[in-house]
């Protein structure tokens, strides 16, 4: 067997991931935690209209900090996913692969997320 010249990949706790890499699997995630949401909301919507001491049970919770740090999460969620979409679209279009323009606009886009995330909880509470 010939042997290559190619270097070897890099432990995961050695390689170091470029931005536009953790925006990606964050992407996903949030994708993941939006379907979880998404199925939390079923329940309490069926709850709501059948079930009324679950619904209380549910509310209690989301009541509770624990439950509003998970409803924070998906608020964020939803705003850094919508976002991307967003940055998404431009890809699209064939706008924004500059190495420069990737990273300011994946920037940009956490910026968003989080003061987005942050006037829901500050004009809704």
């Amino acid at each position: 067997m010939k042997t290559s010249n190619r270097p070897l990949s890099p432990h995961l706790q050695v390689y170091k991931m470029p931005l536009s890499a953790k925006l990606s699997v964050l992407h996903r995630l949030t994708g993941l935690a939006l379907s979880a949401g998404a199925v939390l909301l079923v329940l309490w919507l069926f709850s709501l209209a059948y079930m009324s001491a679950i619904a209380v049970v549910i509310h209690t919770f989301f009541s509770m900090m624990v439950g509003k740090i998970i409803l924070m999460a998906l608020t964020f969620a939803f705003f850094y996913h919508f976002c991307n979409g967003i940055r998404h679209l431009f890809w699209d279009i064939g706008k924004g692969f500059e190495l420069e323009t990737l990273n300011k606009s994946g920037v940009a886009v956490v910026i968003a997320a989080v003061v987005l995330t942050a006037l829901v909880w500050i004009i809704g509470a």
